[in-house]
């Protein structure tokens, strides 16, 4: 097998570099799941695909809500990077659903926000307790 690095040329070539793809999210209800983190970030819910709900971030990756109705669901953390400019209206729709919001990623502080690394951050739940962070800047990683 040759090291040479791989280009591709058409839709669906294999990629020169590794990237997040998907990832399966469980949930109790997929379609509320999806379409809450869908309208929370001003994104759509696509099609079925067999037992996933997608809902597409625009990079690329796709979350895909799996249903788990009869097992307990193990809350994970997924963090979202967002524009400065669309923050304020993901936090003004957390607030018109009823959505507490937190500065902190162990919820002690309610209705803040981070001002980590020069931009700002929330972590907030879905409906199936998973921890969800927005922030405008990636975090400086020694």
């Amino acid at each position: 097998m040759s090291d040479a690095p791989i280009t591709p040329t058409a839709p669906g070539a294999p990629t020169t570099s590794v990237r997040l793809d998907h990832t399966a999210v469980y949930a109790r209800d997929r379609r509320l799941s999806a379409e809450f983190l869908a309208a929370i970030l001003g994104l759509e819910v696509g099609a079925p695909f067999g037992p996933f709900l997608p809902v597409d971030l625009g990079n690329g990756v796709t979350l895909d809500y799996y249903e788990l109705r009869d097992e307990p669901i193990q809350s994970q953390h997924y963090a979202f990077l967002v524009p400065e400019e669309r923050f304020d209206t993901m936090i003004a729709r957390l607030e018109a659903v009823g959505v507490t919001y937190y500065a902190d990623p162990n919820h002690t502080e309610p209705g803040r926000v981070n001002h980590l690394f020069g931009g700002r951050g929330a972590y907030f739940e879905d409906p199936d307790g998973h921890n969800l962070e927005i922030l405008t800047r990636p975090y400086v990683r020694p």
